[in-house]
């Protein structure tokens, strides 16, 4: 068996077979097939595909390629989540505490950002002290004192999905079912979580732009993990808008903080609610309460003080300060510009994607994986989908921490502001069928 054969077979559209994707994954991980003819596989596999049975057996053999997490421990039903990026997600950070407060144990292995995506792993490193660096045997005494852990990725999990991931991401291979699917895949089905809840965003803001894409790629994860042994539910949300009021780490974790007081925006309630509601509902924690009756319930425990007594217990095992105040951070945000609307009407779409580049543009995320972050950086989100504005009105304020340097750089700051209004549209009609969670997939 050789790779051109391999190449060749799905240039002219041919399935692989079982054997060849196995020599193909290994051969990536142990790097006997160099990057120009895997990169050539690859994009044979964008222009032809593969079926349920060849995305399986590569998610499978990409899982298997290194380490595999080992959640036995835990002596229950584990439960993972996993969200396809957008902006002013901080989902992972209120579901966690919200699921503990029915039992449910949580070990969540997080990335950090790159692109215009914010990663769970930056936010957590905005609190003073939080350790995000846990070794994974540690992880059953964190989980004793809590209930929770949550970590960075190591390097020895699905290492063939991070090779091949750096590979489509310089060669325009990146947009392709099978292939994000996998790589989704294949680092959850390593992490060894029992059930899985997928946010699969979509919209402006997502990777998925329509919901029609956002559907096909839930339905592909949801068989992979089903051929895995693993029950599934995709929860599919809009990223039309950013969620929430913010973006940046900092501010996204004090959004975090203020949800949890009850003093959060209602679009990330309701995505937090349902997402956690699906959650526990796979743990089998349910009470014996109908879905319905969980998302009510979830939202009550998310508001009421129940949620952020285990946050700030979560916070404290790792090693993160809090004061009574609530928990302290590395940055402090320093508001350096007001963007107004430049004509009256209605705040009809956005450009979310857009205003993600911004955030990262002030500071507050990644262009490589080698960037430092200005964690007091990002946005206010002052004005969103379907909210009356006057000519003048602010629509969202920039920040950048204490030390950024844009704070004697008023040309570039006012050069990102102007693509901030930009990504507005203001038009003299309302938006209709605005909705922060679009459907939700799977098993049910």
């Amino acid at each position: 068996m050789n790779i051109v054969d391999i190449i060749l077979d799905k240039r002219y559209g041919r399935e692989l077979t079982d054997e060849q994707i196995r020599f193909f994954v290994r051969g990536v991980t142990d790097r006997s097939i160099p990057d120009y003819q895997a990169t050539a596989l690859l994009m044979a596999i964008v222009l032809n595909g593969m079926n349920e049975r060849e995305i399986s057996t590569l998610t499978l053999e990409m899982a298997s390629s290194g380490e595999q997490n080992d959640l036995s421990f835990v002596g229950d039903i584990t439960v993972d989540k996993h969200s396809t990026g957008g902006v002013g997600d901080k989902i992972t950070p209120l579901v966690m505490p919200l699921c503990s407060t029915f039992g449910v144990k949580t070990v969540k292995l997080s990335g950090r950002g790159l692109g215009f995506t914010g990663g769970t792993v930056d936010k957590f490193s905005s609190i003073e002290g939080f350790n995000i660096d846990i070794p994974k045997d540690d992880f059953p005494k964190y989980v004793a004192e809590s209930g929770m852990v949550i970590s960075g990725q190591t390097p020895d999990l699905a290492p063939a999905d991070k090779i091949l991931y750096s590979l489509r991401d310089v060669t325009g291979t990146v947009k392709s079912i099978p292939l994000i699917a996998s790589s989704i895949m294949s680092k959850k089905l390593a992490s060894g979580a029992d059930a899985i809840v997928l946010d699969v965003t979509c919209g402006t803001g997502a990777f998925m732009k329509t919901f029609e894409e956002a559907r096909i790629i839930a339905d592909t994860m949801i068989k992979i993990g089903r051929n895995a042994g693993r029950k599934v539910i995709a929860v599919i949300t809009d990223m039309d808008q950013p969620l929430g009021n913010y973006c940046g780490n900092v501010l996204e974790m004090r959004e975090v903080y203020d949800t949890l007081r009850d003093r959060g925006a209602g679009d990330v309630e309701d995505v937090a609610s349902i997402i956690a509601a699906n959650m526990i509902k796979l743990a089998g924690k349910t009470g014996g309460l109908s879905y319905e009756e969980l998302i009510k319930e979830c939202k009550t425990r998310l508001t009421d003080g129940r949620a952020l007594k285990e946050y700030i217990k979560l916070i404290k095992s790792q090693g993160g300060k809090v004061t009574e105040d609530g928990p302290s951070y590395v940055d402090e945000p320093v508001e350096v510009y007001k963007v107004k609307a430049d004509s009256s009407g209605f705040i009809f779409s956005i450009k979310t994607n857009e205003l993600g580049h911004c955030s990262v543009a002030l500071g507050a995320g990644r262009i490589t994986k080698d960037d430092d972050i200005d964690y007091g950086a990002g946005i206010r989100f002052m004005k969103k989908r379907g909210d009356a504005v006057l000519e003048g009105d602010t629509l969202c304020t920039l920040y950048v921490g204490r030390n950024s340097k844009l704070l004697n750089d008023k040309e570039t700051v006012e050069s990102i502001a102007a693509r901030v209004r930009a990504s507005y549209n203001i038009s003299t009609a309302r938006p209709l069928g605005i909705r922060s969670v679009i459907d939700v997939v799977g098993d049910k």
